[in-house]
C-alpha cells in the first residue's frame, strides 16, 4: 500500500493545491454585530422546542453571540491545522490535511454534511493522527484529509447546479490522486455517508474501505418485506417515518425550493443560527438545549463557517440534487463499517443496508446522536480505528 506525500499535485492545467489561511475581514464581524443587534424578533410563543426554536432562547443565544462570542480565537484554532485549496471540476476545494509523525500511517478522508462543516473534525484530528501522544497504539495513526464540500464553507458559494453526492466524490478521487493517496479510507456521516459511499463505487480500486455513522433505511418495496421485519427493526422503521412527518420539512424545502431559502438566510443571521440550530438539538444526545450534548461556542463556530461564506443556499443545493438526480444505488463491494448512535435523526436495518454494501463492521452505542464527532469523539475514534485495523497492510 502506497501512503504516498504530497504527490505531483501540480500535474494538469488548475490543478495547483494552494496554502490557505482564513483571514475574515473585521468589515465583516462588524456587520455581523450590527446585524444582531437590530434584529426583528416574531412573537413568542409558549409552547417549547414543539413550534421550532423558542424566542427566549434564541434571543440569549443571539446575544451571547453579538457581544461574547469570540471568531477571532476560533478561527485561530481552525488556522492551527494546514489548509489548502484546489479547484476540481470547475468548483473550489478547501480542505484540511494533517499528516501523521508515523511513517504507515493509512490516509483518510473524512466528509461533513448539512448543517455541519469540518468544525466537527477539529477535536478528533490529534487522535486520528497521533495516537501514541493521546494514549493510543501509533499503529492506528491516519493521514487526515477534511474537505469542505463544494458549496460549503471555504468551498463556496461560487459553483453551479449539478452537486451531488455521486460528482463530490469523483472530486474527491481526485483530490486524493493530487495528494499522491493510491490507497486509503473514507467516513462520514450525514451527506458524507453518501459521499463516502460514493467514493466507494467511483474508485473501489483505491478506496480500503468505508466506515458511516449514518445510513438510513430504505426499503426496496419488495411484497412482503414489510411484514416480515422484527419488532427492532419495525421501531427503527418507525423512527424513519416519524422524521419523515415530524422533523424534515427543512428537508422539503432544500429538495425543492433552495434558492427562495437562501435570501432570508443570506440576509439574516438570527435567521441562519436558528435553522442550524433547530437541528443540534433535536439531532443530538440532549434533553432540554443543545448546549448539552455541543457546547455554544463550537455551534457558533459552526454557524458562522456559513454566515461568512454567505454559503446557506448553495450548501442547501446538494438536497435538490439528491431529489432530482436519484441514481440506481449500485452495491459497493468495498468493505463497510456501521456505527450507530441512538439519538441520530434514524437507525438502519441491517438487512436492508446489506442489500447494497458489503458490511464487516457493525457497532450499536448506548450514547450519542447525529453529530458524533463532537458528541461523543472517543466512541467515534475507537470505532474507526477498530474498523480500519483488520484492513490495513
Amino acid at each position: 500500500m502506497s501512503n504516498g506525500g504530497a504527490g505531483d499535485v501540480n500535474a494538469g492545467a488548475g490543478s495547483e493545491i494552494r496554502p490557505f489561511r482564513i483571514e475574515i475581514p473585521q468589515a465583516d464581524l462588524d456587520d455581523l454585530r450590527e446585524r444582531l443587534g437590530r434584529t426583528r424578533w416574531p412573537e413568542p410563543l409558549d409552547a417549547g422546542w414543539s413550534y421550532g426554536v423558542p424566542l427566549d432562547y434564541l434571543k440569549e443565544l443571539a446575544e451571547y453571540w453579538r457581544t461574547s462570542y469570540d471568531w477571532r480565537a476560533q478561527e485561530a484554532r481552525i488556522n492551527a491545522f494546514p489548509q489548502y485549496l484546489t479547484t476540481i471540476d470547475g468548483a473550489d476545494v478547501h480542505f484540511l490535511h494533517v499528516r501523521s509523525p508515523e511513517p504507515g500511517a493509512m490516509p483518510l478522508i473524512v466528509t461533513h454534511g448539512w448543517p455541519g462543516s469540518i468544525v466537527e473534525f477539529l477535536d478528533i484530528i490529534g487522535p486520528l493522527t497521533d495516537p501514541a501522544a493521546h494514549g493510543g497504539d501509533p499503529a492506528d495513526a491516519f493521514h487526515l484529509v477534511l474537505p469542505s464540500i463544494p458549496g460549503y464553507g471555504f468551498s463556496g458559494p461560487r459553483q453551479g447546479p449539478g452537486w451531488g453526492a455521486a460528482r463530490v466524490a469523483r472530486a474527491w478521487a481526485e483530490l486524493m490522486r493530487r495528494l499522491g493517496y493510491d490507497r486509503y479510507g473514507a467516513q462520514g456521516g450525514d451527506w458524507g455517508s453518501f459521499i463516502s459511499r460514493e467514493l466507494g463505487l467511483a474508485a473501489p480500486e483505491h478506496v480500503i474501505g468505508v466506515h458511516l455513522n449514518f445510513l438510513p433505511p430504505f426499503p426496496s418495496g419488495a411484497p412482503g418485506e414489510i411484514e416480515e421485519l422484527t419488532e427492532d427493526e419495525k421501531t427503527r422503521l418507525d423512527r424513519r417515518r416519524h422524521y419523515d412527518q415530524e422533523l424534515s420539512g427543512y428537508n422539503k424545502i432544500q429538495s425543492t425550493r433552495p434558492q427562495t431559502l437562501a435570501y432570508g438566510l443570506a440576509d439574516s443571521p438570527v435567521g441562519q443560527l436558528a435553522w442550524i440550530v433547530e437541528k443540534f438539538k433535536e439531532w443530538t444526545d440532549c434533553k432540554d438545549l443543545p448546549e448539552e450534548a455541543v457546547d455554544r461556542d463550537t455551534i457558533l463556530t459552526n454557524v458562522m463557517l456559513y454566515w461568512l461564506t454567505n454559503t446557506a443556499g448553495s450548501s442547501a443545493r446538494i438536497y435538490y440534487e439528491a431529489a432530482h438526480n436519484r441514481p440506481s444505488p449500485g452495491r459497493s463491494p468495498v468493505p463497510t463499517g456501521v456505527a450507530i448512535f441512538p439519538h441520530d435523526i434514524v437507525h438502519p436495518i441491517r438487512r436492508w443496508a446489506e442489500r447494497t454494501n458489503t458490511i464487516t463492521h457493525w457497532t450499536e452505542f448506548d450514547r450519542g446522536g447525529h453529530f458524533a464527532a463532537l458528541e461523543v469523539p472517543e466512541l467515534l475514534i475507537s470505532d474507526v480505528r477498530e474498523f480500519f485495523r483488520g484492513l490495513r497492510g
